[in-house]
């Protein structure tokens, strides 16, 4: 669709909803975010916003044909998970902020039945749904939807990955939308500070957002999320909870987490056994059982060679990268982040009005 054919009328007024995209070098997939974004907020009232995190490619030039607030960090070096969703809203107005990723397309009619599900209980936060996942091929992606994770079913739940629907008042009590400090588990950071406030998070039964996801091999993507720091995320969450009444929440809301200390203790084990008082030969041979143990175990559970070897190799990454994150330096999560406005289509009324056809 043109971009000409999303232009309305605005009013500040009627700014219920704020979409947040958060973007970094997303110019294949931005346009479809963008317009499903502007197709699912017309008949609810509200605003678009991309929150760029200073993108090489033409994710922004692209954008900037469409009606929509165009904002990005100032400092390439601030870049992470966290900061997106934060940075988008520095610059939101709408009683309603839905987060969205530059790799997903929202589907239609979502919006209403959560602001409806929203307005008869107050004591929700946020609402999700559905997501639905286009990669099939991946190890990644394979080895997550086999996963029986119970946030991801219908109903009460601890979080919501993969975006969701929230109240701002709720927001503004827990302080801010997202923890800046963060190269990933931001959802569930928000999550668990509103929890800890008394306030409820849900998920529909119905198909919210289409996700392509990235589509570098299982390997390479390891290799990608090591060198951005996406693997640091956990131990930053542990650093940030530390000390804090939530830190209760964390520990039990994150299956991986044991397991990714339970690798730690692996390798503790490994590099104990040369100091074993046995001989030589005896040391090597507990040396090469405890080593291969893991995968072993992995096989007998997965029926597969390649999934047990990448589950066991995709965990020693996640290990490390959970002691690396612990040991970074934090600011203050609700520190403003300088930005910089690239397009504020209408001035101070970039709202589109609800039921105006475009």
């Amino acid at each position: 669709m043109k971009p000409e054919n999303f232009s309305s009328n605005f009013s500040a007024s009627d700014c219920r909803v704020s979409i947040i995209i958060k973007s970094l070098n997303e110019e294949k997939r931005i346009l479809a975010a963008i317009e499903s974004a502007l197709r699912a907020i017309r008949t609810v009232g509200g605003e678009v916003i991309l929150a760029d995190s200073c993108s090489t490619d033409k994710t922004v030039e692209l954008a900037l044909a469409y009606p929509i607030r165009i904002v990005k960090l100032a400092n390439a070096d601030d870049r992470c998970c966290g900061v997106g969703p934060q940075l988008g809203y520095q610059h939101s107005r709408g009683e309603f902020v839905y987060l969205l990723d530059g790799d997903m397309q929202m589907l239609e009619g979502f919006l209403e039945v959560a602001l409806d599900f929203m307005e008869a209980h107050p004591g929700i936060a946020g609402v999700g749904g559905q997501l639905v996942e286009l990669n099939t091929d991946s190890l990644e992606y394979i080895a997550r939807s086999a996963q029986l994770r119970a946030h991801v079913k219908p109903g009460a739940v601890d979080r919501l990955d993969g975006g969701g629907l929230y109240r701002r008042s709720a927001i503004e009590a827990a302080g801010y939308f997202s923890d800046r400090n963060l190269h990933s588990y931001e959802e569930f950071e928000l999550a668990v500070r509103l929890r800890s406030l008394g306030w409820k998070l849900w998920r529909l039964p119905m198909d919210v957002v289409h996700h392509r996801g990235h589509d570098a091999p299982a390997y390479r993507l390891l290799m990608r999320r090591w060198q951005s720091h996406y693997v640091w995320g956990l131990g930053e969450l542990l650093r940030a909870s530390t000390g804090q009444l939530r830190l209760k929440m964390v520990l039990q809301g994150l299956r991986e987490l044991w397991i990714y200390l339970g690798i730690l203790g692996w390798w503790a084990v490994l590099l104990s056994i040369p100091f074993w008082p046995l001989s030589g030969i005896t040391r090597l041979i507990w040396f090469g059982m405890s080593l291969a143990a893991p995968l072993a175990l992995m096989i007998l559970r997965k029926r597969s060679f390649s999934k047990a070897l990448y589950s066991v190799v995709s965990w020693s990454f996640n290990a490390a990268g959970l002691v690396r994150g612990a040991l970074r330096p934090r600011r203050p999560a609700n520190a403003f982040i300088p930005s910089l406005i690239l397009r504020e289509p209408y001035g101070l009324s970039s709202f589109l009005k609800p039921g105006v056809p475009h």
